[in-house]
């Protein structure tokens, strides 16, 4: 089959849905890979490493006129014009956009949307919001202590001793877990908070301590198992409890980061402006869930502002800032996948009684599947 794989022109999106490495693996199965030129130069991959791993170098038409076509980010309308009625498309094309998939379905294209893998183990190694929200939480730490104006680690020296960072982490998946680690790395004294109480012993076992917030109904202890590993909305009552044992710790904290989100919805108010303004001055906050509104009031999407004495980071895609292996991890993601809807004989086969497949399915023959 023949492969493209355009570039990305959203603004800011730096990664790219093939690696050296991934294309390599595809021409040996038999597959035509083309790439168009320049794809992957913002992610440190010139044109030269794709032909060496048995790629084609083509334009941007070139590209879409593929079998499949492999995307970072749901094409632009600029882009959707230049596919073919039938063509297979590949990314992750945002499941909740519904206007965004009505415009693949006109097209005629045949879509599938990774965020959309349900979170089996079968599924894990396709999983493109954990291998990203991964890098998002490395670098989400990174941009911090180079905001903060002093040490992440204690360090005894001869002018006298300077104490730990303070570092809160709100929410604590994949992003937050790996915030974590990379703070006490860094040598920070680390406290996370979660509404899931069976992630206390993953906070713990990388060195954090976990602010535990006890659950007193029957509907706080359902709502926080949360369905398929993603949290549910936590009763009212639960919140407040929440709400002021978090803002103690926020007070006295040097840094906050915060990646609280709920598919589909508007992210949750965890650090409330008067939250900010109990912060000592210097102190940074990290907004994860800057796309979705923000977990903070005061976050300001795609800009880092200082407000209160207090430097809030918005960034909307850290992935992005950290293209090459996001990319490498990315194009993993999807190479898994295609041996899902590729036979090994090379065709197209698309079995919508496997789970990831169906699940993954957005648009297909002019309509938008419904879910």
């Amino acid at each position: 089959m023949r492969i493209g794989v355009p570039a990305e022109i959203t603004a800011g999106e730096t990664r790219v849905a093939v690696t050296p490495e991934t294309a390599k693996k595809l021409k040996g199965l038999g597959h035509t890979v083309v790439i168009q030129s320049g794809a992957g130069v913002a992610a440190s991959v010139p044109d030269e490493a794709y032909v060496a791993a048995g790629a084609e170098i083509t334009d941007a038409a070139g590209a879409y006129a593929s079998d499949i076509v492999l995307k970072v980010r749901c094409p632009l309308d600029s882009e959707i014009g230049l596919a073919r009625a039938g063509t297979v498309l590949v990314g992750m094309l945002n499941p909740f956009d519904a206007a965004g998939l009505q415009r693949l379905a006109g097209a005629q294209l045949t879509s599938f949307a990774l965020e959309a893998a349900p979170r089996t183990s079968r599924a894990q190694s396709m999983d493109v919001l954990s291998s990203q929200a991964n890098i998002a939480g490395y670098k989400a730490v990174m941009m911090a202590a180079d905001k903060y104006q002093r040490f992440f680690p204690m360090l005894m020296t001869a002018a006298g001793t300077v104490k730990a960072a303070r570092v809160v982490i709100l929410g604590v998946g994949v992003a937050g877990l790996q915030a974590i680690a990379t703070a006490k790395r860094l040598g920070a004294v680390i406290e996370a908070s979660d509404v899931r109480p069976s992630v206390k012993e993953q906070v713990e076992s990388l060195g954090g301590k976990f602010i535990d917030v006890p659950y007193e109904t029957d509907e706080e202890r359902e709502a926080a198992v949360g369905v398929g590993g993603y949290a549910k909305p936590m009763p009212p009552s639960w919140l407040e409890r929440q709400k002021a044992e978090v803002a103690k710790r926020v007070a006295q904290a040097d840094v906050v980061i915060t990646t609280a989100l709920i598919p589909g919805r508007a992210a949750p108010v965890l650090v409330t402006e008067d939250m900010v303004k109990a912060m000592k001055p210097g102190s940074v906050i990290v907004d994860l869930a800057a796309p979705q509104g923000g977990n903070c009031p005061l976050t300001e999407a795609g800009k880092t502002v200082v407000k209160h004495g207090v430097t809030l980071i918005g960034e909307t895609n850290l992935p992005a800032l950290v293209a090459a292996d996001a990319s490498a991890l990315y194009a993993r993601n999807l190479l898994d996948f295609l041996k899902l809807v590729i036979s090994k004989e090379g065709t197209l086969n698309i079995d919508l009684e496997d789970d990831i497949v169906a699940a993954c399915l957005m648009t297909q023959a002019g309509e938008v599947k419904k879910k």
